[in-house]
């Protein structure tokens, strides 16, 4: 028998998340609200996003699915850029032996965004893309709450 995913929503700066879990793991993190659902591991991972919002946490510790492939290995290296700091999709590309576009292209499918900070990538001469609602104004005010807009200017 297969568990249906879990979801539960919050709010944060940026409107309604909902963090999704499947089998013990964080799956995903919506920028949308739904879900109400309760389990230790969800109320673990609002409680974090509400640390991180609230300026009290600079690391996340879930359990999150990264995958195996190119995309557990793309995740896994974005899950090691350190809060406050950024990389650049050439410097990630060398790293993983794949083009900047396909870093590019992968940043575009993260499913666990901010958990897994996409939004610390940045292009060689500017800020690159973000899919988030918002777009580079939301990408611009994480690295802001993280004290990495410096290097923007």
């Amino acid at each position: 028998m297969i568990a249906a995913m879990k979801r539960a929503a919050t709010d944060s700066p940026f409107g309604p998340l909902t963090v999704v879990e499947d089998g013990g793991e964080i799956v995903a993190l919506e920028w949308r609200g739904g879900g109400q659902d309760a389990s230790p591991l969800l109320a673990s991972a609002i409680g974090q996003l509400a640390e991180y919002f609230g300026g009290r946490r600079t690391a996340f510790d879930l359990p999150l699915r990264f995958g195996g492939g190119f995309r557990g290995r793309f995740l896994r290296a974005l899950a090691a850029i350190p809060f406050g700091r950024t990389r650049t999709y050439g410097e990630l590309a060398r790293e993983l032996g794949v083009s900047p576009q396909a870093v590019g292209q992968a940043c575009g499918g993260n499913p666990i965004p901010i958990l897994i900070p996409c939004h610390r990538v940045l292009a060689q001469c500017g800020l690159g893309g973000f899919s988030a609602p918002g777009g580079i104004e939301t990408k611009v005010a994480l690295l802001r709450h993280e004290t990495a807009a410096g290097l923007l200017i």
